[in-house]
């Protein structure tokens, strides 16, 4: 019989391959280097491919795809089971990928290179936010040592820089100063990464559809259209998405009772923490809402804390962008009226 299934282990050097037949029968374990892949898939005859979704799982699935093979990427937290315990290498690593594929699991969808373009960009802003928070953080640490005190909030930054002008020397502020430095220049780097993204939220339709929602604004929409691009069917309902951003809360249900805890933080933190965010500031404007969304977050501000109301709303959110997407419409506040008198 001829292999209908492999699995691969990705690595930096050399790739775990596990391949078996219709009737699960291993009939490949093998190792393979980096430049020996492909040409390795060339020959071989057309057959499913198993990987763990990783950074460097989307390009081989891209590169396996074009060579006519059928790509299924499994989570890494659905492999963790079938991982045998005091045998973790790489060869029990492919095994376990394969047979995490063989059960009740949801595949993670091929991104293309155009989403993992945007997504890169995603990812070089976070990452430049966390380093300007850094620096002015140290540098508020500073000012405080001299009798300084910044308060919150990236724009008082200015004020604070003319503080240290005024009140210090020059060898006292010349470490305030770099710092000082590093962060206009990151910010300027931010502005161009956002400025980029918020073009590709107006180029992308789905994105354009995704921006209506309130609390989603270009930047969410473009994170959200390229991690999820036209795969939202893949969730069977607005809670399954919900879920799988980690915004329901943990179960711990037995003997009938059911018994609710914190989020889970599962799936996307990146969407999960806009998400949270856009919910944040639209809690801290309820007061200007003349909607039924705006008097449920103030009757909800009434009997729980802001911080748990804005996770409540962002869980929300979530659904309503589910809807959008799988429905491809635009966000309609008087969408259940509306359908309810069609």
């Amino acid at each position: 019989m001829s292999i209908t299934t492999i699995a691969i282990d990705t690595a930096k050097s050399v790739f775990q391959l596990h391949g078996v037949d219709a009737a699960g029968t291993p009939m490949l374990k093998r190792g393979l280097r980096r430049d020996e892949l492909l040409p390795f898939f060339e020959k071989q005859e057309r057959c499913v491919v198993v990987m763990e979704a990783c950074g460097a799982s989307h390009h081989w699935g891209r590169a396996l795809i074009a060579l006519g093979h059928e790509v299924r990427l499994v989570p890494p937290e659905a492999t963790r089971p079938f991982v045998k315990k005091g045998r973790k290498n790489d060869a029990a690593d492919a095994a376990a990928i394969l047979a995490a594929s063989r059960h009740d699991v949801k595949f993670v969808p091929v991104k293309s290179r155009e989403q993992q373009a945007t997504l890169a960009l995603h990812s070089a802003r976070t990452l430049l936010v966390k380093q300007r928070t850094m620096l002015v953080n140290a540098m508020r640490g500073l000012a405080t040592e001299f009798g300084l005190v910044m308060p919150k909030g990236i724009e008082r930054l200015v004020e604070l820089a003319a503080d240290v002008d005024e009140s210090l020397s020059g060898e006292e502020k010349r470490g305030f100063g770099e710092l000082h430095a590093s962060a206009a220049e990151l910010s300027l780097h931010i502005e161009a990464l956002e400025k980029e993204i918020v073009e590709h939220a107006r180029r992308d339709q789905l994105a354009r559809r995704l921006a209506t929602v309130p609390g989603i604004g270009p930047i969410n929409a473009s994170l959200i259209s390229a991690t999820v691009g036209g795969n939202a069917g893949a969730f069977r309902s607005a809670r399954q998405f919900a879920a799988w951003l980690g915004l329901v809360p943990r179960q711990n249900s037995t003997g009938g009772k059911t018994r609710l805890g914190r989020i889970t933080r599962a799936g996307n933190s990146e969407i999960r923490t806009m998400l949270v965010l856009g919910a944040t500031s639209m809690v801290y404007r309820a007061g200007n809402w003349n909607c039924a969304t705006g008097a449920w977050v103030r009757g909800m501000l009434a009997r729980r804390p802001a911080k748990l109301v804005a996770v409540a709303l962002a869980n929300k959110l979530a659904r309503i962008a589910w809807a959008v997407m799988s429905r491809g419409e635009v966000y309609r506040a008087d969408g259940r009226r509306a359908i309810a008198a069609s």
